[in-house]
């Protein structure tokens, strides 16, 4: 029996990932323990894991609306918030392991302090990585922006005082990219295909790429149109109103079924009285819906993206962040989805009905799903970690 912690973020596409490799663990007969934070103790305890909660040392939880917003797009100001996290939790985390004494750590690669820790404490190491893994030449795949790559470098200099910090607390840590990258000496598992991940074979073989792990659905979802056309732009950046009418403006009275997910930060009331066709909802079961669905009108979250192909359905895409946009550009590399230039009623409508129109975006999608369905999944990623473990008992 092994003892294995992971560590996470605050994010649904970041956990969800993880609690197929979870629940595999257990079922091989090895403890779990799981540092999060409450709003994903349930899912985190259903899957077998001792729940660990985070949420009072979380530094991005004590932000004012005004330096959230600064968040994922000053690298330097989210560097230093993780630094304040991974400071914060150091003598709770550095006890608990000290008293648990685990046989690997498992690591969101945006959960910082989990792969500091392993590294402070000489602990086995694996990184969870969620999105695309990310190279010299996956970058300019994903057409990594030159603003983007400039912010990073002018950025370095002040994250050398966030290094010094972590130094004084014995973290052995040369450059604060030690800790927020990958290099190929570290092992880490990917969920999604090769094929999915751009440049894939430049990658070491620490890398596994195991494929995407995909819940049961929880609900039933009736279809009762030819064409269903299913709208999400996520949990996190979703205050899209205008966007929404938008959709409803293009779709109301349409022959096809629409089914929008809005979540609460917009009030359903505002949308007034609905056109036959079309049902919002704060939250669906979205696996349930995407079963049905003939098109994904998405914000092209990762996980989002993931669950849409996997089940062969093609994407009409609005990116809202950096990350989405390089999610959103692999789709359209691999024909399929169409990205939007433009929220207008308009080009939403263009966009339904040319996925509709080619045949090709629905071929391209089955594709990429069999890629997924030939990938190891969660036994993949598990056998991985046990690799980690094993290789440190040699040692």
């Amino acid at each position: 029996m092994k003892k294995i912690v992971f560590f996470c973020i605050p994010a649904h596409g970041h956990t969800n990932p993880t609690l197929g490799v979870v629940r595999e663990l257990v079922s091989r007969g090895h403890q779990v323990w799981y540092y999060s934070y409450h709003a994903m103790r349930e899912k985190i305890e259903s899957a077998g894991a001792t729940f660990v909660p985070c949420d009072d040392y979380d530094m991005e939880q004590k932000l004012s609306p005004k330096d959230t917003a600064r968040v994922g797009k000053d690298l330097s100001f989210s560097i230093r918030l993780l630094v304040d996290t991974t400071l914060a939790l150091d003598d709770k985390v550095c006890a608990d392991m000290e008293r648990l004494k685990p046989d690997c750590i498992v690591a969101d690669s945006m959960a910082l302090w989990g792969k500091a820790v392993a590294l402070k404490l000489g602990i086995p190491f694996v990184s969870s990585t969620t999105t695309f893994a990310f190279n010299q030449y996956s970058a300019k795949v994903m057409k990594q922006s030159v603003g983007t790559l400039l912010n990073m470098l002018l950025s370095m200099p002040k994250t050398a005082k966030q290094v010094k910090r972590l130094r004084r607390k014995g973290y052995p840590v040369k450059s604060i990219l030690d800790i927020i990258g990958n290099d190929d000496n570290t092992h880490t598992v990917v969920y999604t295909s090769p094929e999915f991940q751009p440049c894939s074979e430049t990658f070491s073989d620490k890398y596994a790429f195991v494929g995407p792990s995909i819940r049961p659905a929880t609900d039933r979802m009736e279809k009762t149109a030819d064409k269903l056309v299913y709208i999400s732009m996520g949990t996190v950046n979703n205050d899209l109103m205008p966007f929404y009418k938008n959709c409803l403006c293009a779709l109301a009275d349409t022959e096809y079924q629409v089914i929008m997910s809005v979540g609460n930060l917009v009030s359903i009331e505002e949308f007034g009285e609905l056109p036959e066709n079309v049902s919002v909802f704060p939250h669906v079961d979205q696996i349930a819906v995407l079963q049905q669905a003939d098109v994904f009108v998405s914000h092209c979250g990762m996980n989002s993206v993931t669950e849409s192909l996997y089940f062969s359905v093609p994407l009409i895409m609005l990116p809202q962040t950096a990350e989405q946009g390089g999610v959103a550009e692999r789709v359209r590399q691999l024909g399929a989805g169409i990205k939007l230039d433009r929220s207008d009623t308009a080009s939403i409508m263009d966009a339904i009905k040319a996925i509709f129109a080619d045949d090709a975006y629905k071929r391209k999608a089955a594709e990429i799903a069999l890629g997924f369905r030939n990938c190891s999944g969660a036994k993949g990623a598990t056998d991985k970690i046990m690799q980690v473990c094993e290789e440190h008992d040699l040692l």
